[in-house]
């Protein structure tokens, strides 16, 4: 039966309206077909517990009793127990997700009366009853619209399909017992369905609220924050939903801006990595650049450098026949290195590799008794390569020196042997530059994850212009913990928990 209602609720999908397809987003993420079934296999079980506890209105009929007559009747007490899932099944259609579940082991109890007056006689008796219900189906088409950059989602389609009813009374005549059952099987089938029709109902707006209040930024540190708004209507196939997210890098003390809005057609994202993974995460190019626009805007692409692996090659002293005017202008000094990016960084993503270009300025600082003297700076063009990984939930990198070329920008020292110049900048570059590089790279930036699930079995793959990570994923946070979020610090949590939603 499941399998019935699933099929009905699927072409409630195929001949709905649906939303013209959306723009190019920075960031795509697409949950598969085995993601799909692994959130279901996740909610579903929790849901069919709350619905247990449906509110149930108490049924009123007058009901005919041979040779007596019209006799008031009440079913009151309705409770549904026992409930538990024996199969369920999630599937995409062209508008939303449907999922539809069997749940088995399902009965009923509840209270009756009935009383009857006339003119020679008034009577009343009242009992209980239990309902053996032989099998249920339950199930729910959704769908999920863009509003101001949060997920809306909305019912769709909603039903619950009771089979066979077998009711025990229990007190009273049992004179009365079939005309009962023969005048309430039939309401109480109705009402019960529809009690857990709302109930489902009730649920997904919860879990409306839910995605309504996710965090649209992710706050990286004082200088960025990625915007996680997202920029369309989600895109449904068979077998996956896709949906763009702004994903660029802003200000962490801006606000991300709200968006609804469409940039005309593209495509579902193909399946890379394996076709079983849950989950698909593109990144286009432009992600990186602005964020290390961000950081260099914000003055934090330089380091001063005061220890060295060979530390005497910070001391004039060490350079008195190489450069004997350095040593004869300050004799004996120890030296700074202040390396410093001239402009952001490009990245270049290409199959099977980062590309990444820095400018650098090296200036040579003598310190002094009181003061810091500058004396040289060396121009350096800088090439490195690298690739990406991913560490629990953060997309983190790791670069290895290409070449560089360099050009003496200025001396007060007079001339620099060019040799030693290119020495002296591939000692700097491999032993310092490159290690505070990755030291930085290896703590990465969160990808738009929820808190509570964390990437596993994740593979990157590098195409033209994109980072794609194909994983799945763990739920590894406790139903009963408050608090969901997008990884990473955000300044406040939404308003419906996980434990809410079921």
């Amino acid at each position: 039966m499941v399998t019935r209602l699933l099929l009905v609720l699927l072409l409630t999908l195929l001949f709905s309206t649906s939303s013209p397809a959306a723009g190019s987003p920075h960031i795509s993420a697409v949950i598969s077909q085995s993601g799909l079934d692994f959130a279901k296999d996740l909610l579903v079980p929790r849901a069919a517990e709350t619905l247990a506890q449906p509110s149930v209105p108490d049924i009123e009929r007058s009901v005919s009793i041979p040779i007596i007559g019209a006799v008031r009747t009440v079913a009151s007490r309705i409770v549904l127990g026992g409930v538990a899932v024996a199969d369920s099944t999630v599937a995409a259609g062209d508008t939303g997700v449907v999922v539809a579940a069997s749940l088995s082991s399902v009965n009923l109890t509840m209270e009756w009366s009935y009383s009857y007056s006339s003119w020679l006689v008034e009577i009343s008796d009242s009992g209980n009853a239990s309902v053996q219900v032989e099998g249920m189906d339950v199930g729910v088409s959704m769908g999920l619209k863009n509003k101001n950059g949060s997920l809306k989602l909305f019912v769709m389609e909603c039903g619950c399909y009771m089979k066979d009813l077998d009711i025990t009374l229990n007190g009273g005549s049992s004179w009365f017992y079939q005309g009962f059952i023969d005048a309430f099987s039939n309401h109480i089938r109705s009402s019960v369905e529809n009690a857990i029709a709302n109930k489902i109902v009730e649920g997904a707006s919860k879990l409306d609220l839910f995605l309504g209040g996710l965090p649209k930024e992710i706050y990286v540190d004082r200088v960025a924050a990625m915007n996680v708004t997202f920029i369309n209507d989600p895109r449904f196939s068979s077998s996956s939903v896709e949906f763009d997210i702004d994903g660029l890098f802003i200000p962490s003390d801006k606000t991300a801006p709200q968006s609804d809005m469409h940039f005309g057609d593209t495509k579902l994202a193909p399946p890379l990595g394996s076709s079983s993974n849950m989950l698909w995460i593109s990144l286009d190019e432009d992600v990186f650049n602005p964020v290390s626009a961000l950081y260099f805007k914000a003055g934090l692409l330089q380091h001063m450098v005061d220890k060295v692996p060979d530390q005497f090659l910070l001391n004039t002293a060490s350079w008195r026949f190489l450069i004997p005017r350095l040593y004869r202008k300050y004799p004996n000094k120890d030296m700074l290195l202040n390396i410093s990016a001239i402009s952001p960084p490009s990245v270049r993503i290409n199959v099977g590799r980062i590309d990444t270009t820095v400018d650098l300025d090296v200036t040579v600082i003598v310190l002094g008794s009181d003061d810091k003297v500058p004396v040289a700076c060396i121009s350096l063009s800088v090439a490195v390569s690298g690739h990406a990984s991913v560490s629990g939930n953060n997309l983190v990198g790791k670069v290895e020196l290409n070449y560089f070329s360099f050009d003496l920008k200025w001396s007060d020292i007079g001339k620099l042997h060019t040799g030693i110049v290119q020495s002296l900048m591939r000692i700097i570059l491999k032993n310092l530059f490159v290690p505070y590089v990755n030291s930085y790279l290896g703590q990465g930036f969160p990808l738009p994850i929820i808190k509570g699930f964390v990437i596993r079995d994740a593979y990157i793959l590098t195409s033209y212009s994109s980072i794609i990570v194909s994983s799945d994923v763990s739920f590894i946070e406790p139903m009963n913990r408050s608090g969901i979020a997008v990884v990473g610090p955000v300044s406040k949590d939404p308003v419906v928990t996980m434990k809410q939603l079921v």
